[in-house]
């Protein structure tokens, strides 16, 4: 599983690196204004659809059913179950998109307009109507792309359950990589804005989500099965598992849809320096607790399958102890380095220096939920191991709703700075709630160890951000006017006192996940 996790966490490392990038330039081409709002916004009603059919759990609904085929030998039995899976999830997926594409207009009026003004009668929405209308022309660009994501859930699936991880890990690159390259050519090939960025999606999600994983599943013996029923019993067994998934969207899940939907009420510059500080904060979320998730997913599933629960018991709280220890480690990195991340990821171009202080101070609040999105990845894909889906599902939805009110409230009381707060506050009360849930169960450990690891990474990050941030300050200056070099130093600067703090403070209050993870390389050598 370690090794794995290595390789998930390699891939997600250039993805998030790519992504950067493309931040990077999208900032510099469209600033943090109108058109990069009208960008942002256009993706969450596709997003919101691609939860709906839960598609972003494709892998963890079909994975267990695999597993299963896997523990029996059954390779006929596999590819049988994928067969009847993907044709009518394909075809319902087809119609609701074209569906949604025809419908555009209404939706984004409904969202961007409707909505918000129903949550607080007082709003005005920064969006016009020349804006909505570019953001429903956008979002007919995108709908396609979300096919290509269920497809290719599915087969990455095929291939995590074979316990192939490399061309998995390899989709979200191709992704970024196109909407780069569609972002950079758009204005030579007439597409004004940000239209060439959104093309890139679609080819990116078409080549590297589909193609490639099209290309890996065929790789471990993926085969069609001709004449495959449209009603099987697999297919029923897959809704019973989906079906919680698809009711119940979870804080995780809608968090970055909440940004423009209450941003609407702060104005464009909002919307945007909140989605950019969000992205800079995951990160270190998708190599920490992304890779934990995805690496020891299968592993579990396997386990579970076996009835070994008390070994599958063992291996995830090892699994949350190091994603804990790695989680606080990065929060307090980020937190120290805010300022310079963003000076050297963003300022450029159209991204003034005022748009910096505006990110980093939103940065400094979300990455205080970097070790909660690790245990959460974690904990979730305990209970979906054991196939107990509603536990998660009623969990979540209970605190999208209530989350829901936070964000009303904050963002009310506190403008943007309380979106990103109500983010870092409901991630925290979801996840307690999950980890409470998962240790109450009767053939499962209970925190032991967990405590521990938290209160000492907890101690040791708070001083470590807080030496990391007085020393960044002194070499950086204000946010406001630090140089690109000055950046570069600060985050320097940053890497060697908060780790050298961190992990010194951790030893010293009794810590041990450092020396365990050298020992077990060394086994593994």
């Amino acid at each position: 599983m370690g090794r794995a996790a290595l390789i998930v966490s390699a891939g997600i490392l250039v993805s998030r690196i790519l992504g950067l990038v493309r931040e990077s330039v999208m900032a510099a081409l469209l600033g943090a204004g109108t058109d990069a709002a009208v960008y942002v916004a256009a993706f969450a009603i596709p997003d919101v659809l691609y939860y709906l059919m839960a598609g972003g759990y494709l892998s963890i609904t079909f994975i267990p059913i695999l597993s299963r085929h896997l523990a029996n030998d059954d390779e006929a039995g596999q590819w049988r179950s994928f067969t009847a899976i993907a044709k009518p999830v394909t075809a319902a997926m087809v119609l609701i998109t074209g569906t949604a594409m025809v419908f555009s207009n209404q939706l984004v009026d409904a969202v961007y307009v409707t909505l918000p003004r129903l949550l607080d009668s007082d709003a005005t929405v920064a969006l016009g109507p020349s804006e909505l209308a570019q953001v429903a022309h956008l979002t007919r660009i995108v709908l396609p792309a979300q096919t290509f994501f269920m497809l290719g859930s599915l087969l990455a699936a095929v291939q995590y359950a074979h316990r192939r991880f490399a061309l998995p890990s390899l989709a979200p690159l191709v992704y970024n990589l196109a909407i780069i390259l569609g972002g950079a050519l758009g204005p030579s090939l007439g597409l004004a804005g940000p239209e060439g960025f959104a093309w890139g999606a679609l080819a990116g999600a078409a080549l590297g989500n589909f193609g490639l994983q099209l290309y890996g599943a065929r790789k471990v013996g993926l085969r069609w099965v001709k004449g495959v029923a449209w009603r099987t019993p697999v297919m029923g067994e897959y809704l019973r598992l989906a079906i919680p998934l698809m009711l119940g969207q979870s804080i995780a899940v809608l968090d970055a849809q909440f940004i423009p939907i209450f941003g609407q009420t702060l104005g464009e510059s909002a919307i945007s320096q909140l989605y950019y500080g969000r992205r800079l904060n995951m990160f270190p979320v998708g190599i920490i607790a992304q890779a934990a998730g995805v690496a020891a997913y299968p592993y579990l599933a396997r386990l579970s399958e076996e009835g070994k629960l008390s070994e599958m018991s063992e291996v995830l709280t090892k699994a949350l102890r190091y994603t804990i220890f790695a989680g606080f480690g990065a929060a307090a990195a980020v937190y120290a380095a805010a300022a310079p991340a963003v000076r050297l990821a963003y300022q450029r171009g159209d991204f003034l220096s005022s748009d910096t202080v505006a990110v980093a101070a939103a940065l400094t609040v979300y990455s205080l939920s970097i070790p909660l999105w690790g245990a959460h990845q974690v904990y979730s894909r305990g209970f979906y191991a054991r196939r107990k889906m509603w536990t998660p599902v009623a969990i979540g939805t209970l605190w999208t709703v209530a989350g829901a009110g936070i964000y009303w409230w904050l963002v009310r009381s506190y403008g943007a700075i309380g979106l990103a707060t109500a983010s870092v506050v409901t991630m925290a009360l979801y996840t307690l709630h999950l980890g409470t849930a998962w240790h109450r169960q009767r053939d499962v450990s209970g925190f032991q160890g967990l405590l521990g690891v938290t209160g000492r990474s907890a101690l040791s990050a708070a001083a470590a951000a807080a030496a990391g941030l007085l020393v960044v300050k002194l070499v950086t200056g204000p946010a406001g006017s630090i140089s690109q070099l000055g950046s570069v130093a600060g985050l320097g600067v940053a890497t060697i006192i908060v780790g050298g703090i961190f992990l010194a403070g951790t030893r010293l209050l009794g810590g041990t996940e450092m020396s365990e993870l050298r020992a077990s390389r060394r086994v593994s050598d």
